[in-house]
């Protein structure tokens, strides 16, 4: 007898822990199979279901596994009942066993809700996928899916624990690819900061599979927040982005003052003003003309997740840049200054006017070194250097028309010597 009761209690324990559940939810179970097996043998017997049947009661020995009926206090188990109950009772007991497990599981997971876990990919029906978790069964719906994935049977991923739902076969442990936590919850695995309350994220804006705005904050002096997520060489954040499929996320550190947090949420822009409509919570921005299209982004996804990061509404507006005067190129110098905003229309004529002086002295000392190459004697290239001179101080004296008529006497006073030298040296040749 002291054997049964080992075998009984050792298989009770060992069926709980199989289960994951207490003993006592075994024997509840026993007890509810073993009064639907007594009704059940009543009517094979063909004998009258007690209209009190509801009343009955059964009682499970946890030694030595005897059950027994009572009617309030009678005891009216039919012999042989422990072989009728074994044979009717297995089904409902299995069935009153899994029900329970399944709500263990679910418990289990529910305290994971906002946690990252792994799983693979396990079936699909329809768009919806199945996730083998380990002890359950996570739902990929479509709308938790991200539309740049695909997803194969077998794929090993991490996966957001998003919440535990009634759906068509009861409770199911819904798991996400899209939910911004999940960028958060990844986070939070790399970086100790994070654990330990030196650094918080607090504020995610995301779009699935194409970009993630982040915005920390540090809670201990010393600390950068975004060094931190980005980690050594960027180590962390490259983590990350391994396990969301190469999605792009900027991270940014959080300011309680609006314009500044606007401001940063639009990078890699830069050189922004802000201005307020606290009423309307509007920011107007403007950025230069130059950094208006990384502002805005692609589509315009730079500014819409900045909007969601920041919770305004945003409009951005390129600066306005004064213009060169039409058909002047001018120098860079010229060009930097008119892009800074700087120059002015008399600015401008004065940088024409310099422009034009320093194109005619270029001209003058190209023809003076012209006509001292041609030069053969000493005579002529004094006459060549004395007219550059007289040139030059006809340009800076702004007299063009003077410039005009000195380089032309100077370059016919020296074709004019030429010809007499070799007129000269004909004649003494002919001697």
């Amino acid at each position: 007898m002291a054997q049964a009761r080992t075998e009984f209690a050792a298989a009770l324990n060992q069926i709980a822990s199989e289960k994951g559940v207490d003993t006592e939810v075994v024997l509840d179970a026993i007890r509810v199979a073993a009064l639907a097996a007594y009704k059940k043998d009543l009517m094979l017997r063909n004998e009258p279901i007690p209209e009190d049947f509801e009343e009955f009661t059964s009682e499970v020995d946890p030694a030595s596994g005897e059950i027994s009926i009572f009617q309030g206090s009678e005891n009216v188990t039919p012999p042989g009942f422990a072989r009728i109950a074994a044979s009717i009772a297995k089904q409902v007991i299995m069935q009153r066993l899994n029900e329970a497990e399944r709500g263990t599981i679910l418990a289990e997971y529910e305290s994971k809700v906002g946690t990252v876990i792994s799983g693979s990919i396990q079936r699909q029906e329809g768009n919806t996928f199945f996730v083998d978790l380990g002890r359950a069964e996570g739902v990929l719906p479509p709308s938790e899916q991200v539309h740049s994935e695909m997803y194969h049977q077998n794929q090993r991923l991490k996966f957001l624990v998003k919440e535990i739902r009634e759906g068509g076969r009861g409770s199911e442990v819904v798991v996400s690819r899209s939910d911004p936590n999940l960028v958060k919850a990844l986070f939070v695995l790399e970086v100790p900061e994070i654990q330990s309350g030196a650094v918080e994220i607090k504020v995610i804006a995301r779009e699935a599979g194409s970009r993630t705005k982040i915005a920390a904050i540090s809670t201990q002096e010393g600390v950068d927040p975004v060094g931190s997520l980005v980690g050594q060489k960027g180590v962390r954040v490259q983590a990350v982005i391994g396990e969301l499929s190469e999605e792009k996320i900027d991270i940014i550190s959080y300011s309680d003052d609006p314009a500044r947090f606007i401001a940063a949420a639009l990078s890699p822009a830069k050189d922004i003003q802000v201005r307020l409509n606290e009423k309307d919570k509007l920011a107007t921005v403007t950025v230069p003309q130059s950094q208006l299209s990384l502002a805005i982004g692609k589509g315009g996804q730079n500014v819409r997740l900045a909007a969601k990061l920041t919770g305004w509404k945003i409009d951005i507006e390129g600066a306005e840049e004064p213009e060169l005067p039409e058909g002047h190129e001018g120098t860079g110098e010229q060009k930097e200054q008119v892009q800074a905003g700087t120059t002015t229309p008399a600015d401008d004529t004065k940088a024409t006017e310099k422009v034009k002086k320093e194109q005619a002295k270029e001209a003058i000392e190209k023809e003076v070194v012209e006509a001292e190459e041609n030069a053969t004697t000493t005579k002529e290239k004094e006459a060549a250097e004395e007219a550059g001179e007289t040139l030059e101080k006809a340009v800076d004296e702004e007299k063009p028309e003077q410039e005009k008529q000195q380089l032309e006497e100077a370059v016919g006073e020296i074709e004019e010597q030429k010809a007499d030298d070799l007129k000269a040296d004909k004649e003494e040749n002919e001697k």
